[in-house]
């Protein structure tokens, strides 16, 4: 039997299947650089929440919450500039202003699991507190990724995305500059 047509059978099956580890593959990269950026967010929302406990007099939700507001603003810059830097950034105020509802959300959420377990069950030792503010964080994450990957950071329709692709390929006709952006190597012509 020749080699191409066992290519020709198999071909229908690889065909999907590669189709689908592609996207398999940009989903993982894409939750891994949110990871990145949400431990940093993570990192500076526990600092800012034992800093401000340890330093202030505010009540521990509200330390809860000036904590989560200083990692929503450090996270934003994250998610634009790092995560989501391939998306459609058409929109600016649209954008920054979902992020900021979703972001509010998650801090509700966030920061009312920290209630429930501070006023509801009385666990308010700065232990129990870093327990339940990272288990608030948790469950708030699960909402921020879905939420900033469907509304906030959407990703560019498809033409839009092949033209943007296709005009790093155009000729430079002779006598122009090189648009910024592309290097001498990208010179046709």
């Amino acid at each position: 039997m020749e080699h191409g047509s066992e290519a020709g059978s198999d071909g229908l099956h690889t065909t999907p299947r590669s189709a689908v580890r592609r996207r398999f593959d940009q989903f993982a990269a894409e939750v891994a650089r949110f990871g990145a950026v949400g431990t940093a967010g993570l990192l500076v929302n526990l600092l800012v929440f034992n800093l401000v406990r340890s330093t202030t007099d505010l009540p521990v939700v509200r330390a809860g919450v000036t904590a989560t507001v200083v990692a929503i603003c450090t996270n934003y810059i994250g998610f634009r500039y790092f995560t989501y830097r391939d998306r459609d950034k058409s929109g600016r105020t649209k954008e920054l202003t979902l992020f900021l509802l979703f972001s509010a959300v998650g801090l509700v959420i966030e920061n009312g699991v920290l209630y429930a377990a501070t006023y509801g069950f009385g666990l308010d030792s700065p232990l129990q507190s870093n327990v339940f503010k990272f288990v608030g964080i948790g469950v708030a994450t699960l909402f921020r990724f879905w939420s900033y990957r469907t509304w906030v950071f959407r990703t560019l329709p498809a033409r839009e995305a092949v033209a943007s692709a296709e005009s790093f390929l155009e000729p430079i006709p002779e006598g122009r500059t090189i648009p910024e952006g592309r290097n001498q190597r990208q010179r046709v012509g």
